[in-house]
């Protein structure tokens, strides 16, 4: 079904892509150091399946859509934007400092955190671009099956990333999660995570498609 020499090739690049610090790996890092390990795991597991959405969306070739309707870009780019500022506005405003007992209680907070990692990158359109620009490469239309080809290099991405994404949430969750014994220590990591949402919403906005 897959070239085998593509599939390698496609394996080093996704791997170096993965580990290379970008967005995603910052709102992970910033959801682990605000809520703990667990809210970095979740979070990375709602980007992996926001991911496998848009893999879909690439193999059925509906992301073309935004070449042809580039109005659809720009709206998505705001509205991932302005929910990045939401979540730094409650970044910032959040004075709680979390009990050693109460770690348990966070039911919810795993809920929000995957839905926060889901729709904060299902609202980035370059992501849908990089999938478009990305995968085909490494299709071999010869073989037949390009939608198989497309998908199965997808879930390969996602797969990928979920592992790495999921182990650096982790690793900066029990980070913090150690460091928040104090109340300055708690309030300065808010801040640090609602600056990273600041900056991912600037970025998002002040870049441009290619």
């Amino acid at each position: 079904m897959v070239d085998m020499s593509l599939y390698a090739a496609f394996l080093v690049a996704a791997f170096a892509l993965c580990v290379t610090p970008g967005p995603d790996l910052m709102f992970i890092v910033a959801m682990g150091g605000r809520s703990g390990p667990a809210a970095g795991v979740m979070a990375a597991f709602g980007v992996a399946c926001a991911m496998l959405v848009h893999s879909v969306a690439a193999a059925l070739g509906l992301s073309a859509l935004f070449t042809a309707l580039p109005t659809l870009y720009h709206v998505l780019r705001w509205a991932g934007a302005a929910y990045l500022l939401y979540l730094a506005v409650k970044a910032f405003r959040d004075r709680s400092v979390p009990s050693a007992e109460g770690a348990g209680a966070a039911g919810p907070g795993m809920r929000r955190a995957f839905w926060q990692g889901a729709i904060t990158n299902l609202l980035n359109p370059k992501v849908i671009l990089f999938n478009v620009a990305f995968l085909p490469q490494f299709v071999d239309p010869s073989l037949g099956h390009v939608q198989g080809q497309l998908l199965l290099l997808g879930i390969t991405l996602v797969v990928m990333g979920f592992l790495w994404d999921g182990s650096v949430g982790l690793l900066a969750g029990r980070l913090a999660s150690a460091l928040r014994r104090s109340a300055r220590v708690n309030r300065w990591l808010n801040i640090v995570s609602g600056t990273v949402f600041t900056g991912l919403a600037v970025r998002l906005v002040a870049t441009s498609p290619k």
